[in-house]
């Protein structure tokens, strides 16, 4: 049997639903989808290294409160890495995908 697949990176943000009380499951949605970003980006070797790269920007302070309350991060630093590598794990999906043909084992009953 071959090992657990790595998790899919995150492709699109999490919708919010409009029915109560799944807010918070969208949000825990969309965290996850960060989460395999930075995970992929670390194993891409891209969170390698001491941080010495510094980066600034003015932003509406309205966009990064809502940022940060969607994805709990209060740094701004780690706000601004799990953006990034969103950016570049994000066109990965469809190679990630592909890559996982084969990786569910045939004897496997899936009841249908």
């Amino acid at each position: 049997m071959r090992p657990h697949a790595p998790a899919p990176p995150a492709a699109r943000p999490a919708r919010r639903s409009a029915r109560k009380g799944t807010a918070n499951s969208a949000s825990n949605a969309q965290r996850d989808g960060l989460r395999s970003a930075l995970s992929i980006a670390q194993e891409k070797g891209l969170l390698k290294g001491r941080r010495t790269r510094i980066i600034r920007g003015r932003m509406p302070e309205e966009l990064v409160a809502e940022a940060k309350r969607k994805t709990g991060i209060t740094s701004d630093s780690k706000l601004l890495e799990t953006a990034l590598a969103n950016i570049v794990v994000a066109d990965d999906y469809a190679e990630w995908l592909f890559s996982q043909r084969g990786t569910i084992d045939p004897t496997l009953d899936l009841e249908f």
